[in-house]
């Protein structure tokens, strides 16, 4: 394996399987970092499918070159796209190639990860491999019985031990996603590196005057996906007492959207909930600012890039007790945990936040913003910049 310069502009490509205009935690982390190291004054190139049919073409995107792959949208999913290894694996050698990076970060073990990184080891070229991925994650792709989906997450954690196991340093966005990443997919090393957020970007702006809602606003962003559970928050909103008047706003596309409309209008909540549906980031951050509380309720969160927004933004989060999402709440301080798909726990959670006086509710919003200092994104680049230049992970101290 060859090694990056120690010094200078590096020539850097970031092989991700999903990337805007997908909205997704994993695509707007590397939307960031491609755009973190640009600003750094490194070369940076970015492959990911193309978001239509047609061959592969490369193009410029804020200043980030961008190959886009050829790509197949699956009966299963709206908007995701698939890449098959036999159509692009030679583009993949080609693109390695001619912009002969001097290193590859993959964020994925499937399709355009693995082309990536099976053809960068091969190549001798310095690979970075990211993980981001929960078996749960499969969910929308394989309506298929639970035996099943089990067996297809053992073999996917298998797979992605072989594939990653090629990188010098394997990472993911918290201790508890490492962890999981050494039992099931046997990777011995894997240092956790938080997605890092840039808080300043939420905050209220000097002189900003914003409109105060005239009821209590529950925000949830993401993807409509069966992972995150969205139908567990709107049975919470709807078991709110009547007089709070909570209304509850959701930022986000996804495939379980006509399910979540189906039982909006079951409990008879619709003048209540309301789809902003995809977001500008202007639209995101007013969204934020304006809501009383934030809730994430999935159960498949590696860290939670919204979770960490809305913190940024100063607000109290309730969130679901599984995977990752319980370090992002100290009980009582900037909000509270609740048990996962429990909508009269959450019921009573969101309560808690929206009942109390305004001041000890902006203390909560404040704690949440203090909070938020450790996942600073400038320390998350200053940490792969050090990757990519050939710091190993015996040598690095998060």
């Amino acid at each position: 394996m060859t090694s990056a310069p120690s010094a200078g502009p590096l020539k850097i490509l970031i092989a991700a399987d999903t990337y805007p205009p997908h909205m997704n935690g994993a695509a707007r982390f590397c939307q960031r970092l491609a755009h973190g190291m640009l600003a750094r004054g490194h070369e940076v190139h970015v492959a990911a499918a193309r978001d239509s049919s047609g061959a592969s073409y490369r193009t410029v995107e804020d200043g980030v070159v961008v190959h886009r792959l050829r790509s197949h949208q699956p009966p299963t999913h709206p908007y995701f796209r698939i890449c098959l290894p036999w159509e692009i694996n030679r583009e993949v050698r080609r693109i390695l190639e001619e912009v002969r990076p001097d290193v590859v970060h993959v964020q994925c073990h499937y399709m355009i990860g693995k082309a990536f990184a099976d053809t960068a080891a091969k190549m001798g070229i310095r690979l970075i491999a990211t993980n981001h991925f929960m078996p749960e994650n499969l969910a929308p792709f394989l309506p298929f019985p639970q035996w099943f989906l089990d067996v297809v997450a053992k073999n996917s954690w298998r797979d992605m031990g072989k594939v990653m196991g090629q990188a010098a340093v394997v990472t993911t966005p918290t201790p508890l996603a490492a962890a999981a990443m050494h039992q099931h997919a046997f990777l011995r090393q894997v240092l956790p590196v938080s997605n890092g957020i840039d808080a300043a970007k939420y905050e209220q702006l000097a002189g900003e005057e914003l409109e105060a809602p005239e009821y209590p606003t529950v925000l949830f962003v993401g993807r409509l996906a069966q992972e995150k559970h969205v139908d567990v928050l709107i049975d919470a909103v709807a078991k709110l007492p009547v007089e709070l008047n909570t209304h509850l706003e959701i930022v986000g596309d996804g495939e379980v959207r006509p399910a979540l409309e189906a039982r909006i209008a079951e409990l008879g909540v619709g003048e209540r909930v309301r789809f902003l549906g995809r977001a500008s980031d202007e639209e995101l951050r007013r969204a934020y600012l304006r809501a009383t509380v934030f809730c994430q309720p999935g159960t498949a969160e590696l860290q939670s890039l919204v979770t960490l927004e809305a913190m940024s933004a100063s607000k109290p989060v309730v969130l679901a007790d599984a995977m990752a999402l319980p370090h992002l709440v100290d009980d009582g301080r900037n909000g509270w945990l609740f048990r996962p798909n429990d909508s009269t726990d959450l019921a009573d959670k969101l309560r808690r936040v929206i009942e109390l006086p305004e001041q000890e509710r902006l203390a909560l919003g404040k704690t949440s913003r203090e909070m938020v200092n450790k996942h600073d994104l400038g320390a998350t680049l200053d940490i792969f910049e050090a990757l990519y230049r050939g710091v190993d992970y015996a040598d690095l101290t998060v």
